[in-house]
C-alpha cells in the first residue's frame, strides 16, 4: 500500500556525528521514510525538531540533492545568505556541488516537523561543515586536515 503508516516506522534522534557536534542535534527526532517505502534511488525521512534543536550541523553536499517541505511548526534557515524564516508549506532546495552550508534551527516554543529527500549516489558523496572542524564522506567524518574522527554517519 502506497500510504505509509508513520507510527510503525521506528523513531529515532541517533546521530554519527562525533562529541561535541552531536549535542546540537540532540532533540531532532526523524523516522526514515525511504527504507519503509521500498526505496533505493532516493532518501526521505520525516523529521520532527524540538525547540531549541538543530536539524544538522551547517553542511552542504557534493554529490546529493536535498529538498525539504516544512509541515507544521516554524524554523529558521540558516545558509551562506544569512537567516531565513520558514514555515508550513515552504520549499527548501539545495542542489548536489552547490557550496552553500546550510541548517535548520528551532527557535520557536514548539515541534517543527518537515520531510527531508534526498538523491544522488550515497555511497559516493562527501561534504563539507563550513562553521566546524569536520568534513564527510560516505566512510565516516574527518577533520579538515584528513584525520578521521573515531565516529560513522548514520546510515
Amino acid at each position: 500500500m502506497p500510504k505509509l503508516d508513520l507510527a510503525a516506522i521506528p523513531l529515532t534522534n541517533a546521530t554519527g556525528y562525533p562529541p561535541p557536534f552531536d549535542a546540537a542535534v540532540e532533540g531532532r527526532w526523524y523516522r526514515r521514510l525511504a527504507p519503509a517505502a521500498g526505496f533505493g534511488l532516493m532518501g526521505a525521512s520525516h523529521v520532527t525538531l524540538l525547540p531549541g534543536a538543530f536539524s544538522s550541523q551547517r553542511h552542504w553536499h557534493r554529490g546529493q540533492d536535498e529538498l525539504v517541505v516544512i509541515l507544521e511548526g516554524h524554523a529558521v534557515l540558516i545558509d551562506d545568505a544569512g537567516e531565513t524564516s520558514v514555515g508550513p508549506g515552504d520549499v527548501l532546495a539545495f542542489p548536489a556541488g552547490k557550496a552553500n552550508g546550510h541548517c535548520l534551527h528551532n527557535r520557536s516554543g514548539a515541534p517543527c516537523v518537515f520531510v527531508a529527500i534526498s538523491a544522488g549516489d550515497k555511497a559516493s558523496d562527501s561534504g563539507e561543515y563550513p562553521d566546524i572542524d569536520m568534513v564527510f564522506d560516505a566512510d565516516g567524518y574527518a577533520r579538515k586536515d584528513g584525520t578521521r574522527y573515531d565516529a560513522r554517519r548514520v546510515p
